[in-house]
């Protein structure tokens, strides 16, 4: 049984879709981790890749109490809301929080408010990027908080992530990452509805001398589209970031914009495509929404 008070390592809250890859990164570099999950065979199964370096916690409590550097990959704000006075209970002074879920700015500042309250230190670092990028350490980290913790974990965040920035006091980079999605979101419908008018237009949409590869020899030309594209003509949503945290952010990034006075007209027409889709699609990928964009074959009479 492992001493966990007498533990140096860094906790890790939440080894799901996202957190598996981070602090698989991290103990790829040989930092020893205290790890939790709500699922505890995810966990478990960090400790069967790396035993000499996971320590499986019982408790989120345990974790941030054996470790003076927690982070946090919760899934939802409802996760959050639920774990997040078993963290409040093990904040001593010295003890620092880096809490990268998605979550409204409002949130995290009653997090580090709360966190703060009791000597401890608290950074929102939430991330641009899915499954993949986390299983690379190609994550971009959006922070905002506590500029020591930020300076204090920054080789951590180098070995998660390509880059990361620091946007102030905490919130900003909660908004920040709102509006990142938001224009992913916004993005992924208006190449669900290209591909769904092309296809209906009769027109080939592959990426290789369809709407696809057009796309990607013009100013239009991204990523997003050149991953997503020729796995959504072939209904292939295998999820990496699944459509109902898509929605859920999309959601937010609404909230702020109404709080702020700022009109999102596309935005609330993408997330009304993304929340029509979630019911049947909400575990798969984002690019899924393209589903119900389709041209549904007509009955025969």
């Amino acid at each position: 049984m492992v001493d966990l008070a007498s533990t140096t390592s860094f906790g890790f809250l939440g080894v799901g879709l996202m957190g598996n890859g981070m602090v698989r990164c991290l103990l790829a570099a040989g930092r020893p981790c205290v790890v939790w999950n709500r699922d505890a065979a995810k966990a478990e199964a960090c400790k069967e890749a790396y035993p000499d370096l996971v320590t499986v916690a019982a408790s989120a409590t345990d974790v941030v109490g054996a470790c003076d550097v927690t982070f946090s990959m919760l899934s939802t704000l409802e996760a959050s809301e639920a774990v997040f006075p078993a963290i409040l209970e093990a904040i001593t002074p010295g003890k620092s929080i880096v809490d990268c879920a998605t979550l409204t700015p409002d949130r995290m500042a009653e997090m580090a408010a709360a966190v703060e309250a009791k000597g401890g230190r608290f950074l929102e670092a939430p991330v641009s990027g899915s499954k993949v990028p986390a299983e690379l350490g190609q994550l971009i980290f959006l922070c905002g908080g506590d500029a020591s913790v930020y300076e204090a974990v920054a080789a951590e965040l180098d070995l998660m992530g390509k880059a990361k920035f620091y946007f102030g006091d905490v919130g900003a980079g909660s908004r920040m990452k709102l509006v990142v999605n938001m224009v992913m979101g916004d993005m992924m419908v208006a190449l669900g509805e290209g591909l769904a008018l092309a296809q209906a237009a009769g027109l080939p949409c592959d990426a290789e001398a369809g709407l696809l590869k057009v796309l990607d020899l013009g100013v239009m030309a991204n990523p997003l589209f050149k991953l997503k594209g020729p796995k959504m003509i072939q209904s292939n949503h295998a999820p990496n970031f699944p459509l109902k945290h898509m929605q859920k952010d999309m959601r937010f990034a609404l909230n702020l914009g109404d709080e702020l006075g700022q009109p999102l007209p596309v935005a609330a027409a993408a997330n009304a495509a993304f929340l029509k889709a979630r019911d049947d699609k909400g575990d798969d990928d984002f690019s899924a929404v393209f589903e119900d964009q389709k041209q549904k074959p007509s009955s025969s009479t």
